[in-house]
């Protein structure tokens, strides 16, 4: 090859080599102008079963409005999980990773673990005051939900519905015949949540401990007393089969009626939630009776403050608390069967269950009662052991 033809390769070649290196100058440069892509911030939530519904449809909501944080978009996960079941695996460390939001049925759930933990790790995983301190979302409580029939049956024989007369309705040997209710419906059947799937059921047998005793805190030596044993067991007897029962027994009761009870003391909000299902399915509806000594479930939204969770992961599920807690979001919880913490939602607004069902006794304002303190560990460790030892091995 001749001298000149060398000198123009060689300049071909320098030409391509300068303009591919201008052009991968220029992409890199026009890489750093652009902000670097911020990873998602998902927020999981462990949430009560009543509640589940309405934090699933929120947060379905709150993720179709891409909020972000810092520039990261925020997704938030619900998973649905009984406030003692959550509690079990957070003390026995079974999450593989914690949620970064606990919605239990009871700040007294929380309590119980975070002294646990507390005991375990020297530190606090949920806090009690703050900017991330546990804070009540919804609320409902218990009360008495009764097939109208059986609910004036028992009226007329007791003069009101309390865990007393159900108590006595309970032990009555002729069944209904005896207490001048049809021999169809054979004997009275109680409602009551499987205290081993459900918060609810410990909650039943708290407030029935609360009218035996005419006091709002019982003890372990109130549970262990043989006489309210004793009574205790006679009226647990009244459940038809708690094996058979699943985590929600005011749908078991809307599927299957009679057959499965007459009424029970159950949440509110699970209650107005079936309340059209029961009086379509079996042609009756319930009656609701607030009793004298009532257990309220506030639902507090509480973030762990573990090293698992990021300080940005925390902050976004702060963003979502502020969803929960906003007048609209709040005022779909009322339709839902849940009271809301946020005083510019209402009750009474067209549709609501609380308007609807108010002839069949639902109170927008609850009658003067007494509230049931929360029981501490110990009295729930004895009632749990009482319960497997008396009600599920007979």
């Amino acid at each position: 090859m001749s001298r000149t033809r060398l000198i123009f390769v060689a300049v071909i070649l320098l030409a391509v080599g300068i303009v591919g290196l201008s052009y991968l100058l220029r992409e890199q440069g026009s890489a750093a102008l652009e902000p670097p892509r911020q990873e998602k911030l998902v927020v999981t939530v462990a949430c009560a079963l009543p509640v589940e519904q309405w934090v699933r449809e929120a947060a379905e909501s709150f993720n179709a409005l891409g909020r972000k944080l810092d520039g990261a978009p925020i997704v938030v996960q619900v998973i649905a999980v009984d406030g003692l079941a959550a509690k079990a695996r957070f003390e026995r460390g079974e999450f593989e990773r914690p949620p970064t939001v606990w919605i239990p049925d009871s700040r007294y759930l929380v309590e119980l673990v975070n002294l646990a933990l507390k005991e375990k790790m020297g530190r606090d995983v949920f806090l009690t005051d703050g900017e991330y301190r546990a804070r009540p979302v919804a609320i409902s409580l218990f009360t008495w939900g009764i097939y109208q029939s059986r609910a004036a049956i028992l009226k007329q024989r007791f003069g009101e519905v309390s865990w007393r007369a159900i108590h006595d309705a309970a032990i009555a040997k002729g069944g209904w015949p005896e207490l001048g209710g049809q021999a169809s419906w054979g004997y009275f059947k109680l409602v009551v949540p499987n205290p081993k799937r459900n918060v609810g059921g410990l909650a039943a047998m708290v407030a029935a401990a609360g009218e035996y005793y005419g006091r709002t805190r019982i003890s372990v030596e109130d549970v262990t007393n043989p006489e309210f044993q004793k009574w205790l067991g006679e009226l647990m007897g009244a459940v038809t089969d708690f094996s058979s029962l699943s985590a929600y027994s005011a749908e078991d009761l809307a599927l299957f009626g009679y057959s499965m009870g007459d009424g029970g003391q159950l949440l509110e909000s699970d209650l107005l939630a079936h309340m059209e299902g029961i009086q379509r399915r079996w042609q009756e509806p319930l009656v609701i009776i607030y009793p004298e000594y009532i257990t309220w479930f506030d639902f507090p939204f509480t973030i762990w403050m573990g090293l698992e969770t990021t300080a940005a992961e925390k902050n976004a599920a702060l963003e979502f608390e502020r969803y929960l807690l906003s007048p609209e979001v709040q005022q779909k919880a009322v339709f839902y069967g849940l009271r809301p913490v946020n005083e510019q939602a209402s009750l009474e607004v067209e549709g609501s269950p609380f308007v609807r069902w108010r002839e069949q006794g639902i109170q927008t304002v609850i009658p003067r009662s007494s509230a049931m303190r929360p029981p501490d560990r110990a009295v729930l460790d004895a009632l749990l052991r009482w319960f497997e030892l008396n009600v599920l091995q007979q």
